[in-house]
């Protein structure tokens, strides 16, 4: 028996986007993480043992590019997620250690919860991106902060001047660099895969900024009651503001995590990361783009597989 025999007159019917190819994913699951030809020569997935590991390659990626940046005297433009979190603490930690200073950078947060007219949380409630990411790391750097007029969050006010701002910054020479999670639904911030039915092609898709008041999939909500929200789904926004392909797909170089390893032989996100590196690019598997951009995408060795069942 397979999965696709059992779908028809269930209630996961009309619960996937239109385009997953069922099959095709059932393959990408069956590959670990070897190397594709639609890879981009500067893509390399890279091996964690263990969370540890994993946070600390990934704030070490972080503060080096900022790093780099400052040596060569330019301004960069970093997207930042809420999620993975850990790289945060190690970035503090290696930018503090160098004493490099962050008035060069510039940051763009991905997306923030909204409802459907695309306001956001208060500043100030601790579930909203803007408090993470001052508490996680604007704070922590102290005196070697990114300037506040320099940082910028998804709000329905500042999100649609996103695309403006970082064309203006990539003319004046600076990177774009995209840190970006993988979601379960493989969605690149809170880009889904339902996104793809209003575009007539993959050029008009690849061409959108933003959404406001995005609607989320059902799985994303589940995903983020299980990570973010202690399991209460019911504190779980069914809408976010969030950047477009139009956005992270203009990157110089991405920094990618998954770490979706939930232990005892639990995850939650091994098919999403192994249909991100095989599927090859996909308007409805947004994820599925990153490959072709440079980069490194840091994993926990557990999503590599095998993806074999077993009851825990």
């Amino acid at each position: 028996m397979d999965f696709l025999s059992t779908v028809k007159g269930s209630l996961l019917e009309n619960f996937y986007p239109e385009g997953w190819d069922f099959k095709k994913i059932d393959a990408c699951c069956e590959k670990g993480a070897t190397e594709e030809s639609f890879w981009n020569p500067d893509f390399t997935p890279v091996e964690c043992r263990d969370i540890y590991e994993f946070d600390t390659f990934m704030g070490h990626e972080i503060a080096l590019k900022i790093k780099e940046a400052r040596d060569r005297n330019e301004k960069i433009a970093l997207i930042l997620p809420v999620g993975p979190m850990g790289m945060y603490r190690w970035a503090v930690y290696f930018l503090k250690a160098w004493q490099v200073s962050c008035s060069h950078v510039f940051t763009f947060n991905m997306d923030e919860w909204a409802d459907g007219d695309g306001n956001t949380l208060p500043s100030d409630n601790p579930a909203s991106f803007e408090y993470a990411m001052k508490e996680a790391f604007f704070t922590p750097l102290g005196e070697l902060t990114v300037p506040e007029t320099q940082r910028n969050f998804a709000t329905k006010d500042n999100l649609p001047a996103y695309a403006q701002k970082i064309a203006a910054l990539k003319g004046e020479g600076a990177k774009l660099i995209l840190v970006y999670g993988i979601g379960r639904m493989c969605h690149i911030a809170f880009w889904e895969p339902h996104f793809a039915a209003d575009f007539a092609d993959e050029d008009g898709w690849k061409q959108a900024t933003h959404r406001l008041g995005a609607k989320l999939h059902p799985l994303t909500i589940e995903q983020n009651a299980i990570t973010s929200f202690k399991s209460r789904t019911t504190l779980v926004p069914c809408r976010a503001n969030t950047i477009g392909p139009g956005l992270f797909l203009q990157a110089d170089f991405c920094i990618g995590g998954a770490d979706g390893v939930l232990g005892r032989g639990m995850g939650w996100q091994g098919m999403s990361f192994l249909t991100t590196l095989h599927y090859g690019p996909d308007i409805h598997i947004p994820s599925t783009f990153m490959p072709t951009l440079p980069g490194k995408l840091f994993y926990l060795k557990d999503l590599a597989g095998p993806l074999t069942p077993e009851c825990n």
